[in-house]
């Protein structure tokens, strides 16, 4: 977008264009592109007020408008509009949720960055942060599907082909997407070590194997933030220090009966690991689970049963002095005030404090170490702990350097804005779809490959009848296959299926959430077991947790694992036009005893597997 159509944009008498913030016509400081990060920051920090300083220390969940205009969002149910939040809050870091097509999503953007300029004292830009959207999982608590943008395999399907540079391809495609848009912050990547077979979220981790995580958290850092941050780069927040993978009975600690994290193989030390490695790289943000540690003692001390948000020893003892880390820590979403939409609610997740104030949660949390609230909007409840003298502002100044190191960093300062009309071409192109398609294929993970007189039954051989119920025929056909609309027509059968789960609709989004048993129904097992009399099988699990196989492995053929790939891309791997590369990135259980039995915190831990954690045949 060219400077000369914002009004901001300033000419200092040598030529330096500089954007005049504050609108007194000089380059301040802080204005001044030229000057070190640090000094830059050092000015306007002097400059804030109170509650603009604190405004900074809140992140808050908005959507775009549909037809890309500022003001015609969909209301937010007993919470402030964008306006409001911006203008009167000054909240300048935002969630976005809904996104319309990019050239909408950019216009909306660039009045969302006028509005803060002419908002704010001093013109603090907005930083627009997103969950993961580019894969297939829809659940807006975490993770949202491709859209506008280019599709790729969920994390786990990235671990599973276990290679850097296909992350590091993922990661740069992925920025290039997000800057298009005005997209300036990760919410990710997922840390986590999926060592609970149950547990919801493992499906935007990359697996239990510690060193795999670590090695793709470094190339998915490289691609994202692409350090030193600058302009092009998108800023990371990893998460959930110090490990959100080993959760009791594998609840997640989203909702009450979820909070408890637990360690009975004593294994807190090893999901530090990756994170440990991404601090030492210089990763710009850390975000803490909800979790609240159970019998867990550091350094010969226990630990305060309280959620990790709130937990001084995890954060300042553990994650600022012992692991040296001084970037943003944001706390995950929701730990102080309770979250309501469309007549559900949710409450804080403020576990091992539930009894104190919303005030008293604020300070627990900045005492703690944390420098921003995820999810919230209330920085009122700041102000009056310092008006009352409860909290220095010389804490809140310690927490708002780091937030502006990383907001000058990004150049947002310079120049917010982007070219709406490039947004479009950006976005989605040919060339990031196909790359993507050829990932979802490349980490399909064959499990099974034999027929009955024990020869292979893949690659499958052009020309073959398939029946399927779950496939298009005009896919078949586009992989030179024969659709059949009767298994008794057919050579062979396909069957696509998602891991099972136990539907709960109490809480706000909770029904997003898959957890619960792991074992498939008897329609579903009566269903291939029926097809398997007539023709072989060939079944297509989505492995967002690790299912149990036991009860259908007999009756297929072949069996294929998907993290998340559309029927074209499965296709190409089954046929072996695109070569399927993948290992398991988790061990799957032989039965849901075997899970019941396991310890949480141990990786791979469940007996007697049906497969072990990277296993996976080459066609």
């Amino acid at each position: 977008m060219s400077v000369d159509l914002e009004p901001e944009f300033q000419r200092t008498p040598e030529g330096t264009v500089f954007r005049d913030l504050n609108g007194n016509g000089v380059m301040d400081p802080y204005e001044n592109p030229g000057l070190p990060v640090a000094e830059r920051v050092e000015d306007l920090l002097g400059r804030l007020s109170l509650e603009e300083k604190v405004g900074l220390m809140f992140q808050t969940v908005v959507s775009a408008a549909e037809n890309g205009k500022l003001g015609y969002e969909t209301p937010r149910p007993s919470q402030a509009t964008v306006q409001q939040v911006v203008a009167d809050k000054y909240i300048n870091h935002l969630n976005l949720h809904f996104v319309p097509e990019p050239k909408l999503a950019a216009r909306w953007v660039n009045e969302l960055q006028r509005m803060a300029t002419s908002s704010s004292p001093h013109g603090i830009p907005v930083t627009l942060s997103t969950d993961p959207r580019h894969s297939f999982i829809e659940n807006w608590g975490a993770s949202f599907t491709a859209a506008y943008f280019s599709a790729w395999p969920e994390p786990l399907g990235l671990a599973a082909v276990r290679d850097e540079q296909l992350v590091r391809e993922f990661a740069a495609i992925a920025r290039a997407e997000y800057t298009a848009i005005g997209i300036r912050a990760a919410l990710h990547p997922t840390l986590d070590l999926a060592t609970e077979p149950r547990w919801a979220r493992q499906y935007s981790t990359f697996g239990q194997d510690k060193d795999l995580v670590a090695r793709l958290a470094l190339a998915y850092l490289e691609g994202f933030e692409d350090q030193p941050l600058g302009a092009g780069s998108v800023a990371c927040m990893a998460k959930h220090f110090p490990g959100g993978g080993p959760q009791r009975d594998g609840e997640d600690p989203h909702f009450p009966y979820g909070r408890e994290q637990v360690y009975p193989g004593g294994m807190f030390e090893h999901h530090l690991e990756p994170f440990k490695r991404i601090i030492a790289h210089g990763v710009t943000a850390i975000m803490p689970y909800y979790g609240m540690p159970i019998g867990l003692e550091l350094d010969g001390e226990p630990v305060e049963e309280v959620g990790f948000g709130y937990n001084r020893q995890i954060i300042t003892g553990l994650l600022r002095e012992k692991l040296g880390y001084d970037g943003v820590v944001c706390t995950d979403w929701g730990l102080v005030t309770e979250s309501r939409l469309f007549g559900r609610q949710l409450p804080p997740r403020a576990w091992g404090v539930e009894h104190l104030s919303e005030t008293e949660r604020v300070l627990k949390i900045i005492e703690a170490g944390c420098d921003q609230f995820g999810g919230e909007e209330s920085p009122e409840l700041v102000v009056a702990l310092v008006r009352d003298g409860r909290l220095s502002e010389a804490r809140i100044d310690t927490s708002v350097r780091r937030l502006l190191k990383v907001k000058f960093e990004l150049g947002l300062f310079d120049n917010p804005y982007i070219d709406e009309i490039q947004a479009e071409e950006r976005t989605g192109l040919p060339e990031y779809v196909a790359a993507g398609q050829r990932a979802q294929a490349r980490s399909v993970t064959v499990l099974k490959n034999e027929i009955s007189d024990g020869s292979a039954l893949l690659p499958l051989a052009s020309g073959l009848r398939v029946f399927s119920d779950g496939l298009s025929p005009d896919v078949l056909t586009e992989a030179g296959l024969i659709p059949a609309a009767d298994p008794a027509d057919a050579d062979v059968a396909i069957v696509r299926v998602a891991a099972p789960f136990e539907f709960r609709d109490t809480y706000m989004l909770e029904a997003s959430f898959h957890a619960g048993s792991l074992e498939f129904d008897s329609e579903t097992t009566n269903r291939v077991q029926q097809l398997a009399a007539v023709l072989p099988v060939i079944l297509v699990p989505h492995l967002d947790r690790p299912a149990v196989l036991t009860p259908l492995e007999p009756h297929c053929a072949a069996i294929a694992a998907v993290y998340g790939a559309s029927d074209i891309a499965v296709l190409q791997a089954l046929t072996g036009i695109v070569p399927p590369e993948g290992r398991l990135p988790f061990q799957l259980p032989r039965s849901e005893a075997a899970v019941i039995a396991s310890r949480p915190d141990v990786p791979g831990d469940t007996k007697d597997p049906l497969y072990e954690c990277g296993f996976g045949l080459e066609l």
